[in-house]
């Protein structure tokens, strides 16, 4: 389907291209990236693994031969040497389910036979595309795995025209992933009398880029001359809003409105970082290995993520947006602290905020304290 030059990425502005690139691999579309900006350089066609059918791998193998992209955490589970690198290249195994039960763990005790591994050497040009590749990937809350095929350079711009794709290159890529951390705008702001603190106001914060609102809920009226009390919240659907039982992530919410409002006032920062920053489907997946006997931490590196994806730059900059440089910070998760402090945040106390554990969320709770050095 031929689409007006208008769609490719000279003709967009970094954010909406690696946005609209974002939408398309989620719909099972391929996106070209190019090494840089303009003519010339390596290029990659990237098609996310959980969604390679037969029909697009039979396109996509039309334009060259086709490869696997893994990150290092997955390859590690799979016993793949990764020799440091982000991404590894791997020979693509026959059939659409071979690569995608290759792509998600969820399959592998259905699938457990994979293999033998063909590891592909990738140029510094190569890496650097296939890093970009895993990036975008999880820049749309995919798992971090794609079928790709190395393109001629002088090919790319006619043929994504021709074919309706979007091209995209590892600067945009990456000036994407760092406004996200930066760059936020104040978009809403009104009272919300909360149950626990009915003397309330919510701010929402919006990127530059256009990516996910965050918000941040000011429960009395706090002086930027304190050092207030300041919980960062990662949003968690499951269980803010379903009660789930798996995590204590509903617990600690509402428990750190009523801390704060019976000490006066204090704000909490509500970030769109769910499943600690891998999306809501992902930590779907996660749970589906939990309940196969991997625990939570184990759970995210079979899914190819690191243990932790979450960003420390949208809070701070949120905190500073509002005057506050100075808190005290309500959480257990001694990297909280010093993500904030690498940021410009002064930490002026670590506050405790723990809850008792249930039948449910007890090895989670274990996990966390033991693998992440919680303090519960």
């Amino acid at each position: 389907m031929a689409t007006s030059p208008a769609y490719l990425q000279t003709h967009l502005r970094d954010d909406i291209v690696i946005l609209r690139a974002a939408d398309d691999l989620r719909r099972g579309l391929p996106v070209v990236i190019a090494t840089h900006d303009g003519p010339g350089g390596r290029c990659l066609m990237v098609l996310p693994a959980e969604l390679a059918d037969a029909r697009r791998l039979e396109r996509l193998s039309m334009l060259g031969k086709p490869q696997v992209l893994i990150s290092r955490e997955r390859a590690a589970v799979l016993k793949i040497r990764h020799k440091g690198r982000d991404a590894v290249r791997l020979s693509c195994p026959k059939g659409s389910f071979g690569i995608r039960a290759l792509a998600d763990p969820t399959a592998d005790l259905s699938a457990p036979m994979k293999g033998p591994f063909q590891v592909q050497e990738a140029t510094t040009e190569q890496a650097a595309l296939d890093e970009a590749a895993l990036a975008l990937l999880k820049i749309a809350h995919l798992l971090p795995a794609a079928v790709s095929v190395d393109l001629c350079a002088d090919v790319p711009q006619d043929m994504a025209h021709h074919h309706g794709l979007l091209l995209v290159s590892v600067p945009q890529i990456k000036a994407h992933m760092q406004a996200q951390t930066g760059g936020l705008m104040v978009v809403a702001d009104a009272k919300l009398p909360m149950k626990g603190a009915p003397n309330s106001r919510i701010v929402a914060f919006r990127p530059e880029s256009g990516g996910t609102e965050h918000f941040a809920i000011l429960v009395g009226s706090p002086a930027p001359s304190d050092a207030v009390l300041v919980r960062l919240h990662s949003e968690c659907f499951t269980g803010d809003a379903l009660g789930s039982l798996k995590c204590d992530c509903g617990n600690q919410f509402t428990g750190a409105l009523e801390t704060i409002e019976q000490a006066g006032g204090g704000i909490v920062l509500y970030l769109a970082q769910e499943g600690r920053g891998i999306g809501l489907v992902a930590k779907l997946k996660a749970y589906a290995l939990q309940d196969q006997g991997h625990d939570t931490v184990d759970a995210n590196l079979r899914l190819g993520f690191a243990i932790d994806e979450r960003e420390f730059g949208p809070a701070a900059a949120m905190l500073k947006a509002l005057g506050f440089l100075r808190i005290r910070l309500l959480t257990n998760n001694p990297e909280k602290v010093a993500g904030l402090e690498r940021e410009g945040i002064k930490v002026v106390e670590r506050v405790e905020h723990r809850f008792p554990s249930n039948e449910h969320n007890a090895h989670y709770l274990a996990t966390k304290r033991d693998k992440t050095g919680h303090f519960l």
